[in-house]
Formats: structure tokens, sequence, C-alpha cells
């Protein structure tokens, strides 16, 4: 996975953990594509204060996310409702009730999963 996307969902999923000042910094240069030194020259830090604070935020949400996994979790469930759509479109077209029934066993499957996974 793309590290900035990478960034992006673990500060979705746990960026309220951070402190004030932190999410500030870090939402600057992951979410609006900042640079350090603007970010640093507008919080009146040094640039290397401002990557240092960067990195010790990307630690802090990947052991977060090491202890939690909600990222996982939220990438496999949309990986299985995206599977859901493809045989739901896939039915649709088809006429042959053995492979019918094959299609709805494999959603019930998938969705059964879903639903024991929280």
């Amino acid at each position: 996975m793309e590290k900035m996307v990478r960034q992006a969902l673990l500060y979705d999923f746990y960026g309220e953990l951070l402190t004030e000042h932190q999410k500030s910094i870090y939402s600057d240069i992951v979410l609006n594509d900042l640079s350090y030194s603007e970010v640093a020259k507008a919080e009146g830090i040094s640039r290397q204060g401002v990557y240092d604070l960067v990195k010790r935020c990307d630690k802090i949400l990947e052991d977060y996310e090491s202890k939690l996994l909600l990222v996982e979790k939220f990438l496999d469930t949309k990986e299985r409702v995206s599977r859901i759509h493809e045989l739901a479109t896939e039915l649709k077209s088809m006429a042959d009730g053995a492979k019918l029934q094959d299609k709805i066993n494999e959603i019930e499957t998938i969705s059964k999963a879903i639903y024991e996974s929280y």
C-alpha cells in the first residue's frame, strides 16, 4: 500500500488519539500535502522538528494498528464487500440453476464471515 494512503488511513482510524499539536502538524503533512518547510514556518519550529514529529506520529499510529488491527480489518471487509458486489452482478446474468446456487452459497459464506468478524 502506498505510504501516503496508509498514513491517511492510520490517521483516520487513530488520529484522535494524538495530541492537538501532533494532529495539526501530521494532518498538514499527510492530508494537506504541505512541505516540512511550510509547516515549520507556520508553526514557528524547525523543519527537523516537524520531520521528527511526523516520524514519531507514524510510530505511534503504527503501534496502535499493530495492537488493534482496525485498518487491516477495514481493508479486509472492503475486499469482501467488493466480492459480494461482483457476485451479485454475476447473478443478474445467470440462467443455470447450479451455478446460481454456487454464487448464492459464496455470498452467504462471505457475508457470514463479515458478520462474525465483528
